[in-house]
């Protein structure tokens, strides 16, 4: 038999942003898999659960949120292993990556390990990106504007240098790298011109204007839009 592996991206937060192919699918399946980072609840699981089946074989992979990469690539390696099992007898497999699976999605480090041997389908999602400056009521870019898409994790002289030449600019993965993040954006005197959302599209979502922000930490979940005026 051939069966398929479908990495569907669940969007940002809100259940009603699953596409209705995520839903379909998300709705049929018999085998879902989905990280759980440090032992704890999927965020992803959770984004979906709305239009869970009533049964379901699961496969959760405990992700190590850890500097070295060593342990996140054990456990990716150990995950592959048992979907590669359920797609060998047969079994359909929906994997659910919050957001977009292939933007910044995990889902691209199972994409790597079993394309080549079995059936792999994307299902795009709605971005943190996107989400972020609809709920913002800002657009992100207009005319021949150039958007970057900048991870905080960056180094301060390449955030700098990125920055330095952004027109418009979304920062991801915020969470600890804030403090930096803050400081390059006010060597830049781009401060006022930055928002911060977090969790954006959830019911604890928080949208605030980045001086009035205090502090050197914001949660994971955080994207901020830089958009020169």
């Amino acid at each position: 038999m051939t069966a398929t592996l479908y990495g569907v991206g669940v969007g940002p937060g809100d259940p009603e942003l699953m596409t209705v192919k995520a839903w379909r699918l998300v709705s049929m399946a018999t085998c879902i898999a989905y990280l759980c980072a440090n032992g704890k609840d999927s965020a992803a699981l959770e984004i979906a659960r709305p239009f869970l089946p009533d049964a379901y074989e699961p496969i959760a992979i405990d992700m190590p949120m850890r500097v070295e990469r060593e342990p996140a690539q054990a456990a990716y390696d150990e995950g592959c292993k048992r979907i590669a099992a359920q797609l060998t007898e047969g079994h359909d497999v929906v994997f659910l990556c919050e957001g977009d699976p292939f933007f910044y999605g995990s889902f691209m480090y199972v994409f790597e390990r079993l394309a080549n041997q079995h059936n792999v389908v994307v299902v795009p999602g709605v971005t943190s990106v996107t989400a972020a400056a609809a709920e913002m009521a800002q657009p992100l870019v207009e005319r021949d504007e150039v958007l970057k898409v900048l991870p905080a994790t960056l180094d301060e002289a390449a955030l700098h240098r990125e920055l330095s030449t952004a027109s418009a600019a979304a920062l991801i993965k915020v969470g600890r790298h804030f403090g930096k993040v803050k400081a390059v954006l006010s060597d830049l005197n781009l401060l006022e011109s930055a928002t911060a959302i977090e969790h954006a599209t959830r019911a604890n979502q928080i949208i605030r204007p980045l001086t009035k922000i205090e502090g050197d930490i914001l949660p994971y979940f955080t994207t901020i839009i830089v958009r020169r005026k």
